[in-house]
């Protein structure tokens, strides 16, 4: 993320359950009220997922809170939002997603420089038991290793 973004939310759990296996930055389709409630942070990707139907990519279960100032015009918080990326992609990612074990899951949503909100999406597959606890491993090992390195300056 460069400095001239402002990131909205994350989904911090991604990277711990999943295997990333590519990245793709979407626009989504957002009515006003949801872009205020942006702008005011109150946005969660925990859960949601987007699904292909009908050769357009939709958001399921983004929650973005209602904005409180706005009256009767306000919007669901939990709809499906459609996401905007070209044909080629969609395609190129419906094939990828039926494939066993691969699914697209939403890691982060920022305003870009031009003030427009987008969407990392992810194509991920699911970590087992052990691929945690090899992480936790890894992890473990070059905390260890970079100790060693203080210690010996």
């Amino acid at each position: 993320m460069t400095s001239s973004q402002k990131q909205i939310a994350q989904n911090k759990k991604a990277r711990y359950n999943y295997h990333i296996i590519d990245t793709y930055e979407a626009g989504i389709v957002l009515v006003g009220s949801e872009v205020k409630s942006c702008r005011l942070g109150k946005v969660s990707l925990i859960d949601s997922y987007a699904r292909i139907d009908k050769g357009e990519i939709y958001l399921v279960d983004l929650h973005i809170s209602q904005y409180p100032y706005s009256n009767r015009f306000n919007h669901d918080p939990l709809r499906n939002r459609k996401l905007l990326l070209h044909g080629r992609e969609i395609k190129r990612l419906y094939g990828k997603i039926r494939e066993r074990g691969q699914s697209l899951i939403p890691l982060k949503m920022y305003f870009n420089k031009r003030g427009k909100v987008k969407v990392e999406v992810a194509l991920v597959k699911g970590k087992k038991k052990y691929d945690h606890r090899d992480d936790i491993r890894r992890r473990d090992l070059k905390r260890d290793a970079e100790r060693e390195l203080k210690e010996r300056r």
